[in-house]
């Protein structure tokens, strides 16, 4: 794969600066041993991978390596900064524009580099292993913003938002509510008709992303009769008037990226901003939240550090399996919910022992552990919470006996 190679020239140019005081944040590889998988050796004619879950192509090894590279010599000296200040430093951003990591499914035509899906799993869970606040920004970047435009956007839509989120523009999701959270059905955000355009009030909470977002896509009711069926999905630039991303939200963990509230006071769209058709807003915003799930589960493995093998393999072909299943087109939604429901549940149960296996000093701040404890919580919540996860579960059981 030329990009695969194109990524790997750029990283060439990458200078190690870590600071001595920093160490402990590398990721150490002897704690990922059991992750290590060889090159694939072949694939069937048909072009169906017939191998074990942690073959890789020698594309998706040449990828995992430079992904690995850039996390320790462009992130890892960041991480504490950005976590005490619970901003994103702008050099991390930019770098993985620069690596085509922003952009990884999409077409070259636009400005991506052509990979697969499964490529987005593979850098998602690199980036966690160094900081689970930059794997969130590529991985809703990757599955959310790009998969919608790719999906339901038209031509226009395309030649229009592609090349600007490959390049140097992120996108975010304004689904959630005060009151409308994994309840979808409770969205009170309306978007009223008139003439050419649509008149979107409203407010927006826990939106990921919003502090560096370039365009929006906002989930609004255009015939609250319907409930559900009503929901569409806009797209919204950030300069449009009426709109306004309030103060970041002071978290827990994942603090370098940022939560938001988003209003809407009048804000004007016109009907070419409607993304896909109207009225199908939640079934879209479902079926990307299903294959997010995946990138989630990705993230979530990376905080089992001291997890016992079985406990961690489990997490990763949980994950690796859907994301395949996925990429070959095949029904995916129950394993896709398996994954991220056990990825984030034993993560949250194992950063808290690592904590108390280091002792005192892994309630400080000295070393990565208490990071990773604040930093997977989030993963039982977002993108369908631990609940959510397990009524998928049962709905597809239910069908299948």
């Amino acid at each position: 794969m030329a990009a695969a190679g194109g990524w790997l020239r750029g990283c060439a140019k990458l200078k190690r600066n870590m600071p001595v005081y920093l160490a402990p944040w590398r990721a150490s590889p002897c704690a990922f041993q059991s992750s290590r998988s060889e090159s694939m050796p072949n694939l069937a004619s048909d072009g169906v991978v017939c191998a074990p879950l942690q073959t890789f192509t020698e594309e998706e090894t040449m990828l995992k390596n430079m992904v690995t590279k850039f996390a320790q010599e462009r992130v890892a000296p960041l991480v504490q900064k950005m976590d005490e200040n619970s901003k994103m430093e702008d050099s991390v951003i930019q770098g993985l524009f620069e690596q085509g990591l922003m952009s990884i499914e999409l077409g070259e035509e636009y400005g991506g580099t052509g990979a697969s899906f499964f490529s987005i799993i593979l850098v998602v869970e690199e980036l966690a292993k160094v900081d689970p606040a930059v794997s969130l920004l590529c991985e809703l970047q990757n599955t959310l913003t790009n998969k919608l435009f790719t999906t339901y956007g038209t031509e226009e839509q395309k030649r229009t938002y592609l090349p600007r989120v490959a390049k140097d523009t992120i996108g975010s999701f304004c689904l959630s509510e005060a009151g409308s959270g994994s309840d979808a059905f409770a969205l009170k955000t309306r978007a009223e008709k008139r003439g050419d355009y649509y008149v979107i009030n409203g407010s927006k909470m826990w939106i990921s992303l919003a502090e560096h977002a370039g365009v929006f896509f906002v989930m609004a009711n255009t015939d609250p009769s319907l409930g559900y069926r009503g929901i569409t999905c806009f797209i919204v630039d950030r300069d449009t008037e009426g709109l306004h991303v309030g103060k970041k939200e002071d978290k827990l963990g994942i603090r370098a990226s940022s939560t938001c509230p988003v209003t809407f006071e009048n804000v004007k769209v016109p009907e070419t901003n409607i993304l896909g058709q109207v009225g199908q807003g939640y079934k879209y915003a479902i079926g990307m939240l299903n294959t997010g799930r995946i990138g989630i589960a990705a993230q979530g493995m990376q905080h089992q550090i001291a997890q016992v093998a079985t406990q961690l393999e489990a997490a990763r072909l949980l994950t690796y399996n859907a994301a395949r299943l996925a990429e070959t087109g095949r029904p995916f939604i129950k394993e896709a919910s398996m994954a991220k429901y056990y990825a984030a549940e034993v993560a949250t149960l194992t950063t808290s022992k690592c904590i108390e296996w280091m002792g005192g000093v892994g309630f400080t701040k000295n070393y990565p552990i208490e990071k990773y404890y604040r930093d997977c919580k989030i993963g039982t919540i977002y993108e369908g919470t631990s609940n959510i996860q397990l009524s998928t579960i049962a709905k597809s059981l239910a069908k299948e006996y």
